[in-house]
């Protein structure tokens, strides 16, 4: 535990509707208000995805627009844009919102894998197109790993000159179709990524709490939220903020304080906020 814990937020996903959670924030207002509350409750980063006006997922770079100038007016969290495949699967519509926004992260799936519902494929040659433009538009990419070989093609993108090191990853476990989320699993990903390189986890539904508390002993960091677990425990629907809250708590009860967002930009090489 050398370095402060990064809680990173991902309060929406392209999953979860109302009638699962209702304290799901899907409008561009409620997100942000999720995002104040989140950044009270530790937060130092926001993992965004964006919905349309029945609800359904977007990638409407104008609907980002709007969340991501929101969130930047009342909060000085780091927003990472998602681009993820749920929503569209098209190259140019996944791209859009970081050539329009030029945010400070953005996701970047580095390989192929199912979901419950799909195959959720990503080409080497998508792979490449949206890491070229997160790479022109200045945004750091957040790698995010569901089985060993995606790490291996983010270390592809460096020898492409279409990343740039120290990377930072994300290892996503306990979605049906990648890896479980085990204590043997996460260590494996963590010894695999390349020296100096920074990583989070993201436990999907009842794998959250644990590979949580497992991060914060092994010096990574956390993810959580509604878009990956809905309940703060078995029959109890959660809030984002009581979800942070919790791993703060506990983060800063094993002696392993907490990073606010501009601690989090020096962790992570991101250039500081314009005040």
């Amino acid at each position: 535990m050398t370095s402060k814990l990064i809680i990173t937020v991902a309060p929406t996903g392209n999953v979860p509707t109302r009638e699962m959670n209702p304290h799901l924030p899907v409008s561009p207002g409620e997100i942000a208000a999720s995002a104040v509350r989140c950044r009270k409750a530790g937060a130092s980063l926001i993992h965004v995805h964006a919905r349309d006006l029945n609800g359904k997922p977007t990638l409407d770079p104008q609907v980002f627009a709007r969340i991501h100038s929101l969130i930047s007016e009342r909060t000085d969290l780091i927003v990472q844009i998602s681009t993820g495949g749920r929503a569209g699967m098209g190259a140019e519509a996944r791209s859009a919102a970081v050539r329009l926004l030029r945010p400070d992260m953005a996701s970047l799936t580095t390989g192929s894998m199912n979901f419950p519902d799909r195959v959720y494929a990503n080409s080497f040659e998508l792979i490449e197109l949206l890491a070229r433009t997160m790479k022109e538009a200045g945004t750091k990419p957040e790698m995010e790993v569901f089985e060993p070989g995606m790490i291996a093609n983010a270390q592809m993108l460096v020898a492409k000159d279409l990343a740039t090191e120290p990377l930072h990853f994300d290892f996503v476990l306990g979605s049906r179709g990648s890896l479980p989320a085990t204590a043997k699993n996460l260590l494996h990903l963590s010894e695999t990524i390349p020296p100096g390189s920074t990583w989070t986890v993201a436990g999907i539904g009842r794998g959250q709490l644990p590979m949580a508390v497992l991060a914060i002993l092994m010096g990574g960091h956390v993810r959580v939220g509604l878009e990956d677990n809905l309940y703060y425990r078995k029959g109890e629907l959660a809030t984002n903020e009581q979800l942070v809250a919790r791993v703060a708590r506990i983060a800063t009860e094993v002696g392993r304080p907490v990073a606010t967002p501009a601690e989090a930009r020096q962790i992570l090489g991101l250039p500081g906020r314009n005040p």
